[in-house]
């Protein structure tokens, strides 16, 4: 897939876990959907915890490759976090990046990051089989973000690390996609009994967004045939072109591949996915404060996807979780900017990877 469509799927996935509501008395729910995703632009510090958890994936036919089977075992429960705090101004975050793996190599493992308006520290972990230098371990890489542009032969933009213009630019998407989703069948207002959110969150409404066997075709094809070409569009803004560092050239070069789309071959390949693809779940859940702030979301999802031509049969049940707190208020920063003995450069770090490597 076109790297490009890849990032507008990613921003899509992301901008959907943030469905919202808004404030005041309860909305329809399609309607305070879009009018929190418009508030969540306007939050300008907050501490966030994410979650994402793979409850079960597996293949009916791993058995007959042992090194499948393996990975798949590691990656049943696994976890991937996100712990941290962010500001606007000026642009500072923080945050712990937690991976935990299971089975009979478990392992976990935190990374601290930091980021500034124009640079990347990231803490080197102590991983005995990957055999880093002691020397590095605990040091923070540097990165310079203009520095790496230019290598790479780039224009660096300050809007690439713009958290505003991000937050913007998601809103924009996550506009597009709601859209042109009919509130009646996807959208809905869910009870407390139905959701359970954390007791810091003091929620005024609930709302899901669901999609299930029966609009699953319908769901896809108003993705591809009536969301892409909008996404794509806002892609084209001259703000957005610098701050997600695309072209003119793959501007066009995406617009013209979604319109050589033969629809009617789509329609089919969805219409035979729908003998392949069983949803037992699949909704984004949001609790939404007094504020009309998204304070916590949650989303499950449940598939299996049996490939006729093979026979093998897969299956995918993950949950993900995002909780803010703190929204608006004066963060705290635990590790601050690193500087000093505690930094090491992105060219320090690669030569002495090289020594430890050289034998």
């Amino acid at each position: 897939m076109n790297k490009s469509y890849t990032r507008v799927l990613l921003t899509m996935m992301l901008a959907a876990i943030v469905v919202l509501a808004g404030c005041g008395a309860k909305q329809e729910p399609k309607e305070a959907v879009r009018d929190a995703a418009a508030k969540a632009t306007e939050m300008t510090s907050f501490a966030l915890t994410s979650k994402v958890v793979i409850n079960n994936f597996s293949m009916s036919q791993s058995d007959e490759l042992p090194e499948m089977e393996m990975v798949l075992a590691m990656l049943k429960d696994a976890e991937l976090s996100v712990d941290g705090v962010f500001q606007n101004d000026p642009m500072q975050s923080e945050f712990t990046i937690g991976i935990h793996l299971k089975g009979d190599m478990e392992f976990a493992y935190n990374i601290p990051v930091v980021m500034t308006a124009d640079k990347m520290y990231i803490k080197v972990p102590n991983i005995p089989m990957l055999g880093i230098p002691e020397t590095l371990v605990n040091k923070y890489i540097e990165i310079d973000m203009k520095k790496l542009a230019e290598e790479e032969g780039v224009e660096w933009s300050p809007a690439t690390m713009d958290l505003t213009k991000s937050q913007q630019f998601s809103n924009e998407v996550t506009d597009a996609v709601l859209s042109e989703y009919d509130q009646d069948t996807y959208f809905k207002s869910i009870e407390k009994e139905e959701f359970s959110v954390p007791e810091d969150v003091d929620a005024k409404q609930l709302v899901q967004f669901q999609v299930t066997n029966d609009n699953a075709k319908e769901a896809i094809t108003i993705l591809l045939n009536k969301v892409m070409p909008k996404v794509i569009d806002i892609m084209s803004k001259a703000e957005y072109k610098e701050m997600l560092q695309i072209t003119d050239e793959q501007i066009a070069e995406m617009k013209e591949e979604l319109n050589s789309t033969d629809e009617s071959q789509i329609a089919a390949d969805l219409e035979e996915l729908k003998n392949h693809l069983t949803i037992n779940t699949f909704t984004m859940n949001t609790a939404i404060n007094k504020e009309g702030i998204p304070a916590y979301q949650e989303g499950n999802v449940d598939v299996i996807i049996n490939d006729p031509d093979t026979s093998e049969t897969v299956n995918l049940d993950m949950t993900i979780t995002q909780h803010y707190k703190d929204i608006n208020k004066t963060q705290k920063f635990e590790i601050g900017i690193p500087a000093g003995d505690d930094v090491v450069t992105m060219e320090q770090f690669q030569e002495l990877l090289s020594e430890a490597y050289s034998y």
